[in-house]
């Protein structure tokens, strides 16, 4: 599934679903591309419009297809921000040169490792790569060392991904950053021998509850979002956090950035400032999108693992390709 712009577009069109009832921004309001999850967004733009009066209307939809879309849309775009859940959508529109610079007070809310060098989009969140497993199939000895132990062939119909998906393929864009073309390739076509292909992260930790798969690599928040309603898709589940500077300890950067073709410019960098300042990174601490805070100071939902203590491996954001990725993956039979 490469990256067809006129494909991917139409399909936005048909998929986003708009919060508010104006399709067009009032004169002093702003519209948000939102790739994030919407009860965040809207958490999000309900704080800022009460602290400001600036109404904010958000139109919902997936990284990739908002990413093609405003390449396609140009200087044309309606959109004033566009927030990602995974940085290699805001890298697409960056090096399109559709990204106004973000800031300064902004970029100074935010530390540098959650920010590109070039400070034309500033991260607002972030998120692990963990593999979820069956605690009643799997005990911890068990478990892959590395994520790159998944493409042994012990591990052959044992675990689980959601390939399709940009968080997933975020993971692989990390992957070939840190290890190169040559073993990325050879672990995604591994990985086609061994794995089961779910769609979504969340049918992905459902099957590895119900003893359907062993494992599965996803993201944490699934899991703690889980856990705080029901538990009924995750009561068998244990988190394995692969740390160790592992291409498995990967932690994406959600994105936020200003269109330079937008009207409200003042406006759209007020919202991107508030969102990485207390107010936003505070609505990750209490909220129910168990993200974790990037904000200097900020101060993530207790709950989770620390960031300080995921011993992450170093990641430059900025050059995550994920067209490069959609190619190996596309090669191995995976998309």
């Amino acid at each position: 599934m490469k990256y067809a712009l006129s494909t991917l577009v139409g399909a936005t069109a048909l998929a986003i679903s708009l919060i508010g009832s104006p399709a067009m921004a009032e004169d002093d309001g702003i519209i948000v591309y939102n790739a994030q999850h919407e009860s965040l967004t809207k958490a999000w733009a309900e704080g800022f419009t009460k602290e400001t009066g600036i109404q904010v209307t958000v139109r919902n939809g997936g990284d990739s297809d908002f990413s093609n879309q405003i390449v396609a849309e140009g200087t044309a775009s309606p959109a004033d921000v566009f927030l990602t859940e995974n940085s290699p959508a805001m890298v697409l529109v960056e090096t399109s040169g559709l990204f106004a610079p973000v800031d300064a007070d902004t970029l100074a809310q935010v530390p540098r490792d959650y920010q590109p060098a070039s400070g034309k989009w500033v991260g607002v969140a972030a998120r692990s790569t963990v593999f979820a497993y069956n605690k009643t199939k799997l005990t911890a000895d068990q478990l892959p060392k590395s994520m790159l132990d998944l493409a042994d062939p012990s591990w052959k119909g044992r675990w689980a991904a959601s390939p399709s998906g940009a968080d997933f393929q975020a993971i692989v864009s990390a992957l070939l950053q840190l290890k190169g073309e040559a073993t990325t390739a050879d672990w995604l076509k591994a990985m086609k021998t061994n794995f089961t292909a779910y769609k979504g992260n969340s049918t992905v930790m459902k099957a590895v509850n119900a003893g359907e798969i062993e494992g599965g690599v996803i993201y944490h928040y699934y899991y703690f979002g889980d856990q705080a309603k029901t538990g009924e898709n995750s009561g068998n589940v244990e988190l394995h956090y692969f740390k160790n500077q592992d291409p498995g300890a990967f932690v994406s950067i959600s994105g936020g950035g200003v269109l330079a073709s937008s009207k409200h410019q003042k406006e759209a960098q007020a919202f991107l400032k508030w969102v990485t300042g207390k107010g936003g990174q505070d609505v990750l601490k209490t909220g129910d999108s168990f993200e974790y805070a990037v904000g200097k100071g900020a101060e993530s939902n207790p709950k989770l693992v620390p960031l300080a203590d995921l011993q992450a491996p170093k990641v430059d954001a900025t050059t995550l390709n994920s067209k490069k990725v959609t190619d190996l993956m596309t090669a191995a039979g995976l998309l």
